[in-house]
């Protein structure tokens, strides 16, 4: 029987806590869920990049091996850690799409071995720096603020999941019915079951919704001549490779080591984010120990993957998705997804036939995944954060700039080309916007500033005047 955690203030009922150990054969099967709502966007990032500066194919197979690697070693340590690396929570990594514009435009640039230069100085120094000094920065990072990061990194993903939804930004029949009918089935069979179904069927809906959908995907390929499912891939990858260091070399160029700098501190608040959401489950905010650990694994994972050819892991979104779905917390679950991460990533074929999953199937997926993300971020902030005319000011503004820029990027089109970069990430632009109004605007959780000891009572003590 599942161990079930009552839920705590502004938690959700857990089938099992951070600390359980569901069955064995449960265990594997949830693992495995997680391995197949983040494996193609954890893959894609390598193909793009790869395809971006212009790689053969053994080459971009290399790539992608790596990112599984370590992914799945990133994640075991998440889970279990490493002395002061990891944070013993259920958290999913994965290769992040926030670094792919600039590993594209530094790749063609200077090179890979730049690319990776700068991911291999930058990913421990930056991030390890703020694990290290994360008690000190913390007050900077309330609910209202972590809350945010969680909610746009949520609604940021929708696109993405809607385009593989209509059968990839790239597919020549964009939009195609068969795309949006096997998208269309996946989020029906996991919200059905999820909401209408108990027990194993329940915790395991996103990944019965997949296998649905990827055996309607085949039969539709086999009847119709509809090439949905490719296997071409598989026959073509070897059964075992091993990683080998220094596959690109390495060039140190101070713009591509800036560059990075800046993109890890992104990826830091992502990952206090997604550390938050997971833990919004159990409605409380992660620990001192807990962010440091998890800060620590994200850039230590990301120098040393660098050695190999592995672009920076960070958390992955859609997993959080799956935990507040589900409500299984154990972080052994996810320790059983990193083992399978990294044994795909030692098996080249074995992840060129998990790479067969159709676009249009893992959209269906990522979908209900990303609105879950964003849900567990209103629901951190609306369980921490009393939403007065302040707090609401600070909502709305990093909202509406981080959503405008992620629908209408062009409008930064005036901006020299680095700044455009940099402000045209959704996910910056909210965080930036979120931290500067809530350090600087005078507030209960401003940490510049004491809380008011009549603010219940005078509201215009709590927030800027309205003159």
């Amino acid at each position: 029987m599942s161990n079930e955690t009552d839920a705590a203030d502004g938690g959700i009922q857990l089938e099992y806590g951070v600390d359980d150990k569901p069955p064995l054969p449960k265990s594997i099967l949830l693992g495995l869920q997680h391995v197949a709502v983040m494996i193609v966007p954890a893959t894609a990032v390598a193909y793009v990049v790869a395809g971006g500066v212009g790689l053969d194919a053994a080459d971009t197979a290399y790539i992608v091996q790596m990112v599984l690697l370590f992914s799945g070693l990133a994640t075991m340590v998440q889970a279990y850690t490493v002395g002061p690396v990891g944070a013993r929570l259920p958290i999913v990594m994965g290769s992040s799409f926030t670094f792919v514009g600039a590993s594209i435009s530094i790749g063609a640039d200077y090179g890979l071995a730049a690319v990776f230069g700068a991911i291999l100085v930058t990913g421990f120094v930056v991030e390890g720096l703020i694990g290290w000094q994360f008690k000190r920065i913390q007050p900077f990072f309330p609910p209202l603020v972590t809350g945010l990061v969680v909610v746009i990194i949520g609604l940021y993903l929708i696109p993405v999941a809607m385009d593989y939804a209509a059968g990839g930004a790239d597919a020549a029949d964009f939009g195609a019915l068969h795309h949006i009918g096997l998208a269309a089935l996946v989020l029906a069979v996991a919200v059905g079951l999820n909401l209408f179904t108990r027990g194993v069927t329940r915790l395991l809906s996103v990944l019965a919704a997949i296998v649905v959908g990827y055996a309607a995907a085949l039969a539709l390929t086999f009847a119709t001549g509809l090439e949905l499912v490719d296997f071409s891939p598989v026959g073509e990858a070897a059964w075992v490779a091993l990683p080998s260091p220094t596959h690109f070399g390495f060039e140190f160029e101070p713009i591509a080591i800036a560059t990075f700098a800046v993109l890890f501190l992104v990826s830091a608040m992502e990952t206090v984010g997604d550390m938050s959401g997971v833990t919004a489950a159990e409605g409380r905010n992660p620990t001192d120990e807990e962010f440091r650990g998890g800060l620590f694994n994200d850039g230590l994972l990301s120098s040393i993957g660098a050695v190999f050819a592995a672009f920076p892991i960070t958390s992955f979104s859609q997993n959080v998705g799956i935990v507040n779905f589900t409500g299984v917390m154990s972080r052994h679950v996810v320790g059983i997804g990193g083992v399978f991460l990294a044994v795909l990533g030692l098996s080249p074929k074995v992840g060129a036939a998990v790479t067969t999953i159709p676009s249009a199937v893992f959209g269906g997926a990522v979908l209900l995944m990303a609105g879950m993300v964003a849900a567990s971020g209103f629901r951190l902030i609306v369980s921490h954060v009393d939403l007065d005319r302040r707090n609401t000011v600070v909502v709305a503004v990093s909202l509406g700039l981080g959503l405008g820029i992620a629908t209408t990027p062009e409008a930064l089109a005036g901006l020299p080309s680095r700044a455009e970069l940099f402000f045209g990430q959704p996910v910056i632009v909210t965080a930036l916007s979120a931290l500067a109004l809530n350090t600087f605007v005078p507030g209960d959780s401003s940490p510049l500033f004491d809380a008011s000891p009549n603010a219940d009572t005078e509201p215009a003590t709590a927030g800027p005047s309205d003159d």
